[in-house]
């Protein structure tokens, strides 16, 4: 089964759930078209295709329009079917005007991380933060068996992030773990960011934040993933490794830190992944052991 079918089939599945009906029929759009499935939205009359009749009484929409105080349409995402943190992911909108971005927990996994979130933008909305910009809470709650969390759309503009701002964004979230130790977003990768226009980082997609991490993992983790988009994961990881050094300096960390840093977070990962139930790099045979044994010979 390819993409489209593995997003079409889950499009389905979330929108039985979000909008269960029966009642007030709405016509959407599946965008940009069903071959390249990315979007459901409300039915323009420019919109090509087919039209999805969508009950939108009810569902997920008459609680966000509840939680507003106005009434709201929702653009759902159509998201990769394969991911260990998959959720239903929409875009609130009254007016012409978004709202908000909102996460739908609708799995006990999913529901832990919504929940994670949450707890740490407040944790982050309580600091005077220089560098990062992190979304505001703007509502989290139930509906139904589901965990809601609604946060504050961030002006977003593509564009490559300096090294240094990279290296002060890090250093400030390690800074936000307080007398627990260094903290990390914990998934700081090149899509979860941007520069904005004043000069700061805006980073979104909270979920994996946690305190009490070596220093430097989210540098570790961005390198990672940027390594991945043009070599396989045992090549990434490798990579890792030698660059450690390089990519650590900023931080201040030795090299002997910075290696055994790189080598910790790679662990750190497949044990993510363990938890997660899923394999996004494949087995840990394949692309973290031999790394590790080669280490360990050297000691």
């Amino acid at each position: 089964m390819n993409d489209a079918h593995l997003r079409l089939s889950y499009l389905g599945e979330t929108v039985r759930a979000l909008y269960p009906g029966p009642g007030s029929p709405r016509p959407y759009s599946v965008l940009p078209h069903r071959l390249l499935p990315r979007r459901l939205a409300p039915r323009r009359w420019w919109h090509p295709g087919r039209r999805i009749t969508v009950p939108v009484a009810g569902s997920i929409e008459t609680y966000l329009s509840e939680v507003f105080g106005a009434p709201v349409e929702t653009v759902l995402h159509v998201r990769p079917a394969r991911r260990a943190n998959r959720k239903p992911v929409l875009e609130a909108y009254t007016g012409g005007t978004r709202l908000a971005y909102v996460k739908v927990g609708d799995t006990p996994r999913a529901r832990g991380l919504v929940d994670a979130e949450a707890a740490a933008l407040r944790r982050l909305g309580d600091l005077a933060l220089k560098t990062v910009v992190a979304p505001s809470v703007l509502h989290h709650g139930r509906w139904g068996g589901f965990a809601v969390l609604a946060l504050s759309p961030l002006p977003v503009r593509r564009g490559p992030v300096p090294a240094a701002l990279l290296a002060e964004a890090v250093k400030e979230i390690a800074g936000t773990g307080g007398a627990g130790g260094p903290a990390w977003h914990g998934d700081l990768s090149p899509w979860n960011i941007s520069p904005s226009r004043d000069g700061r980082l805006l980073a979104w997609d909270w979920e994996r934040y946690e305190v009490g991490v070596p220093y430097g993992f989210d540098a570790v983790h961005h390198f990672l993933q940027r390594a991945l988009r043009r070599m396989d994961p045992r090549t990434a990881a490798q990579a890792c490794l030698a660059q450690a050094v390089p990519v650590l300096a900023p931080l201040g960390l030795s090299a002997a830190q910075a290696r055994r840093t790189a080598l910790r977070y790679l662990i750190a990962l497949a044990d993510r992944h363990a938890a997660d139930g899923h394999e996004p790099l494949g087995p840990p045979d394949a692309w973290l052991n031999p790394l590790v044994d080669h280490q360990e010979s050297l000691t």
